[in-house]
């Protein structure tokens, strides 16, 4: 099975989307599209796919004469002591439409102190996650997720983090020669999602794209059991897609 998923820029939308809502903040009675395209030089049509997500996420609003305003979501965001748990419901509440959008069980990962932790997840009866036989921590070099927040990290980090976790074979398509492995990751393209095609666990693929907010690496995943690999691709570029917004949740 080869699958090559294609390259897409996601976050390349997320500094224009902050620039939008930078724009929409400065007038409280509201901003028209073309006073947006005028200050931030996006293009019209750029612009306007901006508009749609941003709306989605609730993050802007049109009022009835058609003007943009900050919306609830940006709110919640800003709103000091409540923002660990305001972002925490939003991030939910955007994995179970994620979830349901591709099929799969989906998940948000980091690397935090030199470990990787689950952050949060939404699966169901018709997609569920991963059953982790081995703990994630101990197997980056297996895991979607794993690899995804290792090509973030520098040599030095990703040497130190496998001195500590070898790299055990789980499955007969594991990566356990390190020299094979940093190889692999050293060419991972910044906007392609990382696979794992049985390599963690028997009958499992996984998908990953990075997430990554001021120092914060993390990345954004989902599961299929082998019987829907076929559909692989198609959710990983819907996973990338949709990374943006986590993004930029993470981000404001």
């Amino acid at each position: 099975m080869a699958l090559r998923p294609e390259p897409t820029a996601p976050f390349h939308s997320v500094q224009y989307a902050l620039r939008v809502l930078e724009t929409v903040a400065k007038y409280t009675g509201g901003v028209s599209e073309a006073q947006i395209v005028r200050e931030t030089g996006l293009p019209a049509g750029h612009l306007a796919h901006l508009l749609l997500m941003l709306r989605r996420e609730e993050y802007v609003e049109r009022t009835g004469d058609g003007a943009y305003v900050t919306g609830e979501a940006l709110a919640l965001l800003s709103s000091g002591g409540d923002r660990k748990q305001a972002l925490a419901a939003k991030l939910q509440r955007s994995l179970h439409t994620l979830r349901d959008r591709v099929g799969a069980a989906v998940y948000l990962s980091s690397y935090v102190d030199g470990e990787i932790r689950i952050t949060q997840y939404a699966d169901g009866p018709r997609t569920p996650k991963v059953n982790e036989w081995v703990d994630f921590r101990s197997a980056a070099h297996a895991t979607a997720l794993g690899k995804c927040l290792l090509t973030q990290l520098d040599q030095d980090d990703r040497r130190d983090h496998l001195s500590r976790h070898r790299t055990a074979r789980l499955t007969s398509r594991t990566i356990t020669n390190e020299k094979v492995l940093f190889s692999r990751l050293a060419a991972q393209p910044a906007t392609v999602p990382v696979l794992d095609l049985q390599e963690y666990a028997v009958g499992t693929v996984c998908a990953a794209v990075p997430i990554t907010a001021g120092r914060s690496v993390g990345s954004l995943v989902l599961s299929l059991p082998l019987e829907h690999a076929h559909r692989l691709r198609e959710a990983a570029d819907t996973l990338n897609r949709h990374a943006a917004p986590m993004l930029l949740s993470l981000t404001l």
